[in-house]
């Protein structure tokens, strides 16, 4: 017997067993431990349905009754392969429903909050104005979800899957094995629909003809989930398209920064094809895609509801794994740590931490750029040859801000070009400050919140209220540091460089002072995981695959920049694996399906530890052992149980470690200490013109990366911006604790994402 079959029954059976000793826990104060919410916590519930258990305890279905609000729904019950008694619960009306359930002589009720499809749950009020597909049926872009069908071909000359005609089957259709030893025809069904007002897909492996449900899927579904996501980080008024979920190979799709490695499967194996034939459901939503929307809640409540609908529509789940690259990581990464039990896993590649404290670098290179771009702006006797440039920026060449500066910076200012919004209703600080501001700050201002009024510019007093407040600051930061001290510059230039190097205003235009974080947007940045403090990440199995980079700003470091924030928030980084190898960026092209089948493993290897011990530890205990770090081929051959080394994968730095910052870069805002001439500086000697220059630079002082950012504060897991009546909250604040016995079906028992 396949060893994962062996996992999944002893797994089942202790759930078995834990239900029929009554180990449920009431739902909402005061409810019954006969009913458990499964796909989604209780108070979270969307789109008028949910699936529900009615634990039976012995006694048989016919003594079992269900109602919903008084009306019985027993009949939607009936018994799943697992001989649990479930249902998919229709026509909850909006907010607070009843459920009740009676069993024998025992009877009780549980609440069940649901919410309109459309959304908004806990994001907080939604972008304004938003512009849905054409086919939607009402102004939150619901609409009914369409079908349509794959297959993979046996004939090796026909790449990826191709349409599928059920009332005209193909005759080359190629046949697959499951992981749990199914094997059936390579037939694909596709599933996309429209949930929080913007487009979700989900493709599994389906046979034609065949029924399936949440209470009996077909037999080839393996209960487990891929999450795809898309790439950088920017933001839209209208509804997107979802990744794909028919194919995936992130050495293959980078896209970015005019990056195009069109290599054949043989070279780059389809992740996507390869979990769909051993049986899992692949997902994605438009909203999460970074490029689409970089919002964290967003994000987060996007994939917490098409989770949901999958488990109504396919059946409960073991767990769910992420992948994605770069933008793909972002999300993954801030989602996992700002919203734990989304993932159970990921497996990511060209990795960044988050989107906001990844921004001092783009802001960094922005505005050295400026510097080094205009030769007027030098002193007398000053100039800049590339090397010295590159020293200031901690990279090999000045390549790595010119791509970030044309792939990301724009998305940071006002009058850019979004999506959904035209020139006319796109913001202008002197023709249209109150038109919609095309920022991905601006986009997360429930999260960030407004700037306080003692801080409005012309164009906020006349649009009458704050634009989101900026988290990002340069105060302080002693640009090209340690290039001086070790003699790579000299002090004129380091001199001249931070004299003139200035910052940006709220419009991102360039400004002589240095760039003020905004309060509170910077202490709320840090609580929502938008700087992402790994607070929570270590509920969350990683594998990280990292490659060289010559200078396409997708720096190896962050890789390290996770590991060291795990190490500084937990003492360990032991849910953290980084595997290496020297493809350009991934690390190795088959990494995206080797970490798929090690992720499961790690997974499977956990999800039978029913003990009472946390996620976090159990991650750690039942990881297999041969699976950690490790140095690859570039082409899926292992070769070693240690990382590569900087020989193959350098790692370099960003121009705020060069200022002084460690590999942890969350450093948003130092805090400042005096100018010491005598004991910061080394051998290094400034003229009394120079030093009276620096003086008067940094009269409030300079950074002491030695100490914490200012504000620098753990991230609260689950936050909601929902205020009253759907008011905006402004910073968020925690999510009630869950109601016990809700969302049991999102993962199994092991993982308990809501307990």
């Amino acid at each position: 017997m396949h060893k994962n079959v062996v996992r999944l029954l002893l797994l089942l059976s202790a759930g078995a067993f834990l239900i029929a000793c009554g180990q449920s826990s009431p739902v909402s104060g005061g409810g019954s431990r006969l009913i458990r919410v499964l796909s989604n916590r209780a108070d979270l519930i969307s789109g008028g349905d949910a699936l529900i258990e009615v634990v039976l305890s012995g006694h048989a279905p016919s003594e079992a009754r269900v109602s919903l609000n008084g009306t019985d729904v027993t009949q939607r019950f009936s018994l799943d392969p697992q001989n649990r008694f479930v249902g998919l619960v229709q026509g909850m009306r909006v907010g607070t429903n009843t459920i009740t359930a009676t069993v024998g002589d025992d009877s009780g009720g549980a609440t069940i909050v649901n919410h309109p499809s459309g959304g908004p749950i806990f994001a907080g009020p939604q972008l304004q104005p938003w512009t849905c597909q054409a086919a939607a049926v009402d102004a939150q872009c619901n609409q009914a979800p369409v079908y349509q069908y794959f297959y993979l071909s046996s004939n090796p000359l026909k790449v990826g899957l191709q349409p599928y005609d059920p009332a005209n089957p193909a005759a080359d259709v190629a046949r697959t094995t499951t992981d749990q030893g199914a094997t059936l025809p390579f037939i694909v069904r596709e599933e996309i629909g429209y949930l929080d007002r913007d487009q979700y897909a989900i493709a599994v492996l389906y046979q034609p003809g065949q029924d399936w449900s949440a209470v009996q899927p077909q037999k080839q579904f393996n209960h487990k989930l891929v999450i795809m996501h898309g790439h950088a980080c920017g933001v839209a008024y209208q509804a997107g398209t979802a990744p794909s979920v028919l194919s995936y190979a992130p050495a293959n799709v980078l896209g970015l920064a005019g990056i195009s490695l069109s290599l054949p499967t043989q070279i780059i194996p389809d992740s996507a094809i390869h979990a769909l034939g051993r049986g899992y459901a692949v997902m994605s939503t438009a909203l999460d895609n970074s490029d689409h929307n970089c919002n964290v809640a967003l994000q987060a409540e996007s994939l917490m509801m098409a989770k949901e609908h999958l488990v109504e529509a396919y059946g409960t789940l073991r767990y769910t794994i992420g992948t994605g690259c770069s933008g793909g990581s972002l999300a993954q990464q801030q989602i996992a740590n700002a919203y734990p039990g989304i993932y159970q896993g990921v497996v990511i590649t060209c990795s960044f931490p988050d989107a906001w404290s990844t921004a001092t670098q783009f802001a960094d290179y922005h505005l050295l750029l400026g510097y080094f771009n205009d030769r007027s702006k030098w002193a007398a006797g000053v100039s800049w040859p590339e090397p010295q440039q590159a020293a200031v920026m901690g990279h090999i060449s000045t390549l790595n801000a010119n791509v970030s500066e044309s792939a990301q910076f724009h998305v940071a200012v006002p009058t850019d070009h979004c999506s959904g919004i035209n020139a006319q209703d796109r913001y202008d600080a002197k023709s249209n400050p109150g038109g919609v501001r095309c920022t991905i700050t601006d986009a997360a201002i429930n999260l960030l919140g407004p700037r306080p009024p003692e801080l409005w510019t012309d164009s906020e007093k006349v649009a009458g209220h704050g634009f989101a407040g900026f988290p990002v600051d340069n105060v302080g930061v002693q640009y090209g540091l340690s290039a001086l001290k070790s003699g790579k510059i000299s002090a004129a230039q380091f001199v001249d460089l931070n004299l003139k190097i200035g910052g940006l205003d709220v419009d991102t235009n360039a400004t002589a002072s240095r760039t003020a974080a905004v309060e509170p947007a910077l202490a709320n940045a840090y609580r929502a995981g938008m700087i992402n403090e790994t607070t929570n990440y270590d509920q969350t199995a990683i594998i990280d695959c990292r490659g060289p980079d010559p200078g396409l700003f997708h720096d190896a470091y962050r890789a390290f920049a996770i590991r060291a924030r795990l190490d500084a928030a937990h003492g360990s980084h032991a849910n953290q694996v980084i595997w290496e190898g020297p493809f350009l960026i991934v690390g190795d092209t088959a990494c995206n399906v080797n970490g798929l089948d090690a992720m499961d493993r790690w997974l499977s290897a956990v999800e039978i530890d029913l003990g009472n011990t946390a996620i976090a530890a159990k991650l750690v205990a039942d990881k297999p052992g041969d699976i950690g770090d490790a140095c690859w081929s570039g082409i899926g051959v292992k070769l070693g149980d240690s990382l590569c080394g900087e020989a193959v994968v350098p790692i370099l730095a960003t121009p705020r470690i060069v200022a002084g910052d460690a590999i942890t870069t969350d450093t948003n805002k130092c805090q400042l200490k005096p100018l010491d001439r005598a004991g910061d500086y080394g051998a290094v000697t400034f003229t009394d013109a120079q030093w009276a220059q620096l003086q008067g630079l940094f009269k409030d002082g300079v950074c002491d990366f030695s100490k914490p950012g200012v504000d620098k504060q753990p991230t609260i897991a689950w936050q909601t911006y929902e205020g009253n009546g759907g008011a905006v909250l402004y910073g968020g604040t925690p999510l009630p604790v869950a109601p016990p016995n809700s969302g049991g079906g999102l993962a199994g028992p092991a993982f308990a994402p809501f307990q």
